[in-house]
């Protein structure tokens, strides 16, 4: 639920959005019924695989990994859904299409500047690395680059990106579209539509979660209330609370960053600049040596992290833009988008895990 003080960081203000997809008295057939269930079985089953074991897991960026494979994960199902209700594009309506479409490109927006962020992060490493080389030697002209290089380091990780700034704007366009068509005489149609927004909350959420983390304010969290009547709504519930109470704890602590690996790295720069700030003598030698050991465990894991984490997003860019693309071209040539969903299936399938 929405804390008071953050009210509008909470959607769907227009109450259940089944209830336009699968009114009361709407039967499907028990085939389509257990597309759906499957569907929402597996969503169910893949929310509660990503809940950290323990608190300490939220935002590392093994745990920020697996979020991104999610996304790909329940990307590739929605296609293989799509292939199973054997819907040719010909038959989605108009609506549909412009709203998946104007979707997909706010995605692909979204995952530019995560990728424009993560590099931002990873170019840091540069300051750290000559860091790193300047302390092995205990020269006074030494100290004085190192005490340099730590300056970089910390101005160029409080720079802002303006490129992450515009896609909070993005994602709250995102948000108002979760609003759901009224859909009449299309049993696949109204399956396609819940499976549809079970995909797009599950999305906006991990966005959401990328944002706060980046950007350095709990404010970019959102709250996105689920209707009970799907077999995810408990778990993604679950999981959205453990999550984002998390989140908001450790802001409310002060802290600068919540990217464990990130933070590790700033706690180790933080106790080398008092270190080389005015000279270290013999008798503090060893816990400069100690400190710019720790300071290179920490720094290496970051980068590696970055790496996977990149990656992993670039992944998910894939997948939506293949997915973007297959519905563009079955409506150029008219035919059946399951055809070419199956197609693209087979070429994701290593990048989706």
């Amino acid at each position: 639920m929405s804390r008071p003080q953050d009210p509008h960081r909470s959607f769907l203000p227009f109450g259940n959005p089944f209830r336009m997809i699968l009114p009361k008295g709407s039967h499907l057939s028990p085939k389509l019924l257990d597309l759906l269930n499957t569907f929402e079985e597996t969503l169910a089953g893949r929310l509660r695989k990503l809940k950290p074991a323990d608190s300490e897991d939220v935002l590392r960026l093994s745990w920020m990994r697996s979020a991104m494979e999610l996304l790909c994960g329940i990307h590739a199902d929605i296609k293989i859904l799509i292939t199973a209700l054997e819907f040719p594009v010909c038959d989605w309506d108009d609506k549909w299409i412009d709203v998946y479409l104007d979707n997909s490109v706010k995605l692909l927006d979204i995952c530019i500047a995560f990728s424009s962020e993560i590099s931002r992060l990873k170019q840091g490493h540069l300051f750290l690395q000559c860091l790193l080389h300047n302390l092995g030697s205990a020269s006074s002209k030494q100290f004085v680059r190192a005490r340099s290089s730590l300056d970089g380091w910390r101005q160029h990780i409080g720079s802002k990106n303006l490129r992450l700034d515009n896609c909070f704007s993005v994602m709250d366009a995102l948000a108002q579209t979760l609003d759901l068509p009224k859909i009449k005489n299309s049993a696949k149609g109204k399956v396609l539509m819940r499976a549809m927004y079970g995909v797009k909350v599950v999305t906006l959420f991990v966005c959401s979660i990328f944002g706060a983390a980046f950007s350095g304010s709990a404010k970019k969290l959102m709250n996105l209330p689920v209707p009970e009547t799907s077999l995810w709504s408990e778990a993604f519930a679950d999981l959205q609370t453990f999550v984002n109470t998390e989140i908001r704890n450790i802001y409310s602590n002060g802290v600068v960053t919540v990217l464990k690996e990130l933070e590790a790295v700033d706690t180790g720069v933080k106790k080398l600049y008092t270190l080389v700030q005015d000279g270290v003598d013999p008798v503090e030698s060893g816990v400069l040596q100690k400190s710019t050991s720790d300071l290179e465990t920490s720094s290496e894991k970051l980068s590696e992290g970055l790496d996977l984490l990149a990656k992993e997003v670039d992944s998910f860019f894939q997948v939506v833009l293949t997915g973007r693309d297959a519905l563009l071209c079955n409506l150029r040539v008219g035919g059946n988008i399951s055809d070419q969903v199956r197609t693209d299936l087979n070429v994701e399938g290593q990048a989706v895990r």
